[in-house]
């Protein structure tokens, strides 16, 4: 099966096998994400996508319920998602549950940050994601579920984040449109919308700068949240009440004074 035919029959997996697959698995919220899936779900494989063979080997030893089965692939590059795909055209699984969560940042006025980066972020954040997303329709069943790892950044225009908050601005309107088109065949669609969280995201989008953003809040509680409202039929999860006051502030404020609010270059100057 190939991603020419990926859009058809969703809703009528072919397997009998029933497993989650998570993006990004090797570390933070899809660590987190694989170690709480396999406590809360009857599986019998948990797919751990990400580069780091050794990582995804290490947690998948970790796991005490599901099969833990690393699945090495660069989903920055467009074979990575030509891994996933063979995959699961060779065994053909039903997909219980899918975490769409490989996604990156980089911090810096768009000028300043390196080109070849930026335009990794969309091609992780927003082609994989669709492309994997698309990939994924005709192993969904009815009950099944996609966890789409969106961002508080999405519903803000951010000043030194311009690319990553456009992206999953992207992520948050995809997702709830996918919502609105699956829900007829009883699978659900979930974005999770977090702002900081105590990974290694604030590490890559410093270049190694920075440890932990402010006010971060841990992957555990984070993931909970989600799993929790996921489950409760709810289409967007943020977990703080300041996450929430933030979403809904950016439906009343003008995107121009939300942009030059989180200017923090400029108020140095």
């Amino acid at each position: 099966m190939n991603s020419d035919t990926a859009s058809t029959n969703p809703g009528t997996a072919p397997g009998t096998k029933n497993i989650a697959l998570i993006t990004g698995a090797s570390a933070g919220l899809g660590r987190e994400f694989a170690k709480q899936i396999d406590t809360e779900y009857e599986l019998d494989e948990i797919w751990l996508v990400a580069r780091r063979e050794d990582k995804l080997q290490e947690l998948a030893a970790e796991l005490t319920r599901a099969r833990g089965i690393p699945v090495v692939a660069d989903l920055v590059d467009v074979s990575g998602c030509g891994v996933v795909r063979a995959k699961l055209a060779a065994e053909q699984p039903c997909v219980k549950l899918f975490v769409n969560n490989a996604g990156f940042g980089r911090y810096g006025r768009f000028g300043d940050v390196a080109k070849d980066p930026q335009l990794e972020m969309i091609d992780l954040n927003v082609r994989t994601l669709t492309e994997l997303s698309y990939d994924i329709l005709p192993y969904l069943a009815t009950g099944s579920s996609i966890v789409q790892v969106a961002s508080l950044a999405g519903f803000v225009p951010i000043a030194n984040h311009a690319v990553y908050a456009a992206t999953k601005a992207y992520v948050l309107s995809f997702s709830a449109a996918l919502a609105a088109e699956l829900e007829e065949q009883g699978i659900r669609v979930h974005a999770l919308c977090p702002g900081p969280v105590a990974t290694e995201f604030a590490n890559v989008a410093s270049e190694g700068k920075r440890q932990r953003m402010k006010g971060a809040q841990e992957a555990p509680a984070v993931v909970a949240g989600c799993l929790r409202d996921l489950e409760r039929g709810k289409w967007f999860s943020l977990l703080t009440w300041r996450w929430r006051a933030t979403a809904l502030a950016t439906r009343v404020l003008s995107r121009r004074w939300l942009a030059r609010h989180t200017n923090t270059s400029r108020r140095e100057h």
